[in-house]
């Protein structure tokens, strides 16, 4: 269908008065009143012993994080892409069941799991804290950021195929071998695509977190709750600002990374 001239100009500045509205005018507010003070003040802000600690504890979940999704979301894309087995739809549903649960659902499954009451609450017993603490901040973020590794990867198994895995396992190549030389270098785009995804989550991530932390400064806060703890509890607007902004400089880092990456995934086709 052929739009004239007026209409297209009409539906363009529709979007672009979309996107001011509800994403370029919060960014800016945001921005203002974080330097409405100057940039010293800023810089207090964000290296406050509370923020540095917020901060380190979300690039230590990323840490933790990232290396496990990694991992599982290799295998499970080549069990996906690979595999044909009793139980693939299900495990396909499995993957994709943290885009439809809400991760405040998370957050309390994950407390009547591993709560001091809950189905394995007994580990505490044995020193060993699961809930309001870094082990459950860790599974709260595993499970929200579970699909993205094995999003990225299947679609990428799916267009080399597997001829090079097979001609390569004719000339005596193991399994791991085959991996290694052929499989990895192939996914390594959207593998690491799906990792700057995943890093971009777990950034971000707030409701599955918030349910299993205490939310204590410098003990089990992370940047997104250091933001509401700031605001709603210390009614510390300026400084929710220059945190949110922290947390936003980091975003936008991780949208840049993503970009190049994308661009790059583009070219090596």
């Amino acid at each position: 269908m052929k739009l004239s001239a007026p209409t297209r100009i009409s539906l363009r500045l529709i979007a672009l008065g979309y996107l001011v509205l509800l994403l370029v005018a919060p960014l800016v507010i945001i921005m203002w009143r974080s330097f409405e003070h100057g940039i010293g003040a800023f810089v207090n802000s964000i290296t406050t012993p509370a923020a540095i600690s917020a901060l380190d504890l979300s690039l230590l979940i990323i840490a933790i994080v990232v290396p496990i999704n990694v991992v599982f979301g290799v295998v499970t894309a080549l069990a996906l892409a690979r595999g044909r087995f009793p139980g693939r739809t299900l495990l396909q549903g499995v993957v994709d069941l943290p885009f439809a649960v809400s991760p405040v659902v998370v957050g309390v499954a994950l407390i009547l799991l591993w709560g001091a009451h809950g189905w394995f609450g007994g580990v505490e017993n044995l020193g060993f804290k699961v809930i309001f603490g870094l082990p459950g901040m860790v599974l709260a973020t595993i499970f929200v950021t579970l699909p993205f590794v094995v999003s990225e990867v299947v679609p990428v198994l799916h267009e080399i195929g597997d001829d090079q895995e097979q001609a390569a396992a004719t000339l005596g190549a193991s399994s791991w071998q085959t991996f290694w030389r052929i499989t990895l270098p192939s996914i390594r785009w959207g593998l690491t695509y799906g990792v700057v995804l995943t890093v971009a989550r777990a950034l971000g991530e707030f409701g599955a977190v918030i349910m299993v932390s205490s939310g204590l400064p410098g003990i089990s806060q992370t940047l997104t709750l250091l933001v509401h703890g700031r605001y709603t509890n210390d009614h510390n607007t300026f400084g929710a600002y220059c945190a949110a902004t922290l947390l936003m400089a980091l975003g936008l880092l991780t949208l840049l990374l993503m970009t190049v990456l994308d661009r790059k995934r583009g070219s090596a086709k």
